[in-house]
């Protein structure tokens, strides 16, 4: 027992002392926090409880043209906003709709039935409530029903009669409620942009009292050319459902205003503005870091008095057109101006022509530049040439006979006129199918007898899809944009089909890819990425444009498998097309031009149903100038500008027409 209370003295010796060290310890850690590292430790706390903030999107960047004309800017408007606070009921929200609704001019007007609906049953829910059953209150606690669907049934249930009992107030109130609550509930709703004086200051002033509106300046973009080249600018606006994981990832919140197409969207980045930074205090109360810095400015590689033009001539031909038989069928064209040196597109845009009663009125259809694909024609025709000469299946100045060909069990094949005996720069310049498809039968390692069998090899299709692709046909041309179409590539290899691809009678392509194809041509076989972008600059507080940033140079995707002289023969049978074959004239006064027309036959879906039920005939013209060192490139395509199974023999010419006055501007502004 004397032992065992010995063990315990010393066990409780010890445990004092541990416990004397545990204390001076503490006392050590006390004095260093409070004393000697007092200023480390509240400048901590301060960072804890102050917190970052940002502000409002900031206005995005402006837009120039590349004359540095201001195309797009923005415009600042006061505005009345509404966000849902805390656990506000809809009764509640109903209320302040009613008593905010007094202050507002809204379009009252646009309210609709299913929003009375929506708002009567809140401000009449007991009644509401009535119309459903205790059967149907059983199946939804028998999940045989859902509460939407309860609330379906509420609203369908309504009756015209107790709608028709709503006074005027009730439906500015209603409307005033729908727009406090479309959208995403985590969403800023705007309810007014471009208050009036009185409107702005009232709910200004009221803010601290108001539950949930707010007041702000906010911007809009601002058109300066009106509609001119506007469907290709863009457009702006709230993050969508379906970007919003994305943009989250990125930085953004869900309230910013981004680019929602086209230029707008390709350069996001670039447009975006900087917010502003605020410092919120454990007091709640806000202090500026930063102010909110406009986005940087961008300029264009479109002549906008150029596009001004393009859309003009588009409309007013067009509209002739449809004055003109057999257009019927016609309804839109293409143009697409570029620069062949540096791949810049200096003016694009589609338009199309719609009946509305006695009247015509327009579309613009410019982004079916990028995609809508057509039959192209003898315009690719370049393209065979140069597979011909690269395979030796043709040399310069060789011979062949123009005549019908006819293979065993098919109809026979011809030009749109025999000419007889002619060489390569004729067959170009008077577009004879029959010389390509003596070509396309050497290529193919055929040998062709007057309605015998004929057996081309499917490695053909290969050789040719390869010299179409490097020219710019078949592929995507990686225009800055966000969509771009591939076209139709033909799946099938056949004798006859490949006879078709070597005409244009198979693959489709879009207008940008045939401009592609041109402007590659004209630049000596280098495949230049078309784009829209020329410069950035640094955004300032100025009218000014700012300080460059960067200059976009040229990017040269490919260069074409060939020899020089191979170019410089086709680009001599594309001047013999515009001086003296199927395209004289064509390009009006433009200086040494050269260029390669296209007749096809096509087919149209005339109802809608996504099922092509009639034949059509289509135009393109593919062209630049001078010859011996050209300035500009032109493609101009008009889908389905004839119906071949009318008795009529008529063909408009607005394809040509379009060509030729665009070009004498180009060289004469």
């Amino acid at each position: 027992m004397k032992n065992f209370k010995n063990q315990m003295q010393k066990r409780l010796n010890y445990l004092k002392v541990v416990v004397l060290l545990l204390n001076f310890l503490l006392c050590f850690f006390l004095v260093v926090t409070i004393y000697i590292d007092k200023d480390k430790y509240s400048e901590t706390l301060k960072i804890l409880a102050d917190t970052k903030v940002e502000g409002e999107s900031a206005p995005r960047g402006r837009i120039y043209d590349r004359n540095y004309n201001l195309l797009v800017d923005n415009e600042s408007l006061p505005t009345i906003l509404y966000k849902k606070t805390g656990k506000i009921t809809a009764k509640e929200e109903s209320e302040l709709a009613y008593h905010y609704s007094k202050y507002l001019q809204l379009p009252y007007e646009k309210i609709t039935t299913r929003n009375l609906k929506e708002f009567y049953v809140v401000i009449k829910s007991e009644e509401v409530e009535q119309k459903i059953t205790e059967e149907e209150r059983e199946k939804v606690k028998r999940r045989i029903l859902t509460i939407d669907d309860i609330y379906n049934l509420k609203l369908s249930r309504i009756t015209e009669t107790e709608l028709n009992q709503l006074t005027e107030e009730d439906r500015k109130a209603a409307y005033l409620y729908f727009l406090m609550n479309h959208g995403y509930s985590y969403q800023e709703k705007i309810i007014k942009e471009n208050a009036s004086d009185e409107e702005y200051s009232y709910f200004s002033e009221h803010e601290e009292e108001m539950s949930g509106f707010t007041t702000s300046m906010r911007w809009k973009r601002k058109y300066l050319y009106g509609d001119t080249f506007k469907l290709l600018l863009g457009s702006v606006g709230p993050i969508t459902k379906e970007e919003k994981n994305e943009y989250l990832k990125n930085g953004y919140a869900l309230t910013d205003i981004v680019g929602h197409s086209y230029i707008e969207k390709q350069y996001e980045e670039i447009l975006k503005g900087k917010k502003a930074i605020y410092k919120k205090s454990s007091s709640t109360s806000l202090s500026k870091l930063s102010d909110e810095k406009r986005g940087d400015d961008i300029v264009l590689t479109i002549d906008i008095h150029l596009q001004q033009k393009v859309e003009e001539v588009l409309k007013a031909e067009l509209l002739r057109a449809k004055g003109e038989a057999n257009t019927n069928l016609f309804n839109r064209s293409y143009v697409i101006i570029q620069e062949p040196e540096t791949g810049e597109v200096l003016a694009m845009s589609g338009m199309q022509i719609i009946k509305t009663g006695e009247d015509y009125t327009f579309l613009d259809v410019s982004s079916g530049i990028l995609t809508d694909p057509m039959t192209p024609g003898s315009v690719v025709k370049g393209g065979s040439m140069l597979v011909g000469y690269n395979t030796g299946a043709v040399e310069f100045g060789e011979t062949k006979l123009d005549e019908c060909i006819k293979i065993k069990s098919s109809p026979p094949k011809c030009s749109s006129h025999q000419i007889g005996y002619t060489d390569d720069i004729r067959a170009l310049a008077e577009s004879s199918n029959v010389y390509q498809f003596k070509i396309a039968i050497e290529v193919g390692g055929g040998v062709y007898r007057y309605d015998q069998p004929l057996k081309l090899n499917d490695e053909a299709f290969d050789i040719y899809r390869k010299t179409f692709a490097e020219l710019g046909l078949g592929v995507k041309t990686e225009i800055d944009l966000p969509i771009e179409s591939l076209g139709y590539i033909g799946k099938k290899k056949e004798t006859n089909l490949l006879l078709n691809l070597s005409i244009g009678q198979y693959d489709t392509y879009t207008p940008i890819q045939l401009s592609q194809y041109i402007t590659t041509l004209a630049s000596n076989g280098k495949r230049l990425k078309p784009h829209l972008l020329k410069e950035i600059h640094q955004s300032t507080t100025e009218i000014e444009i700012g300080q460059l940033k960067e200059k976009i140079e040229p990017v040269i995707l490919n260069t074409v498998t060939t020899k020089p002289e191979y170019l410089e023969r086709i680009k001599e049978g594309f001047q013999a097309v515009v001086s003296y074959g199927t395209g004289r004239g064509i390009m009006g006064n433009a200086p040494n031009p050269a260029g390669k027309t296209g007749t096809s036959e096509s087919f149209i879906d005339t109802n809608g149903d996504g099922v092509i039920d009639k034949e059509s005939v289509s135009n393109a013209f593919v062209g630049y100038a001078p010859a011996e060192n050209p300035k500009m490139t032109i493609t101009v395509t008009s889908p389905d500008v004839e119906d071949p199974t009318t008795n009529i023999s008529f063909h408009s010419y607005v394809n040509r027409r379009i060509a030729k006055e665009l070009s004498n501007y180009y060289f004469t502004n």
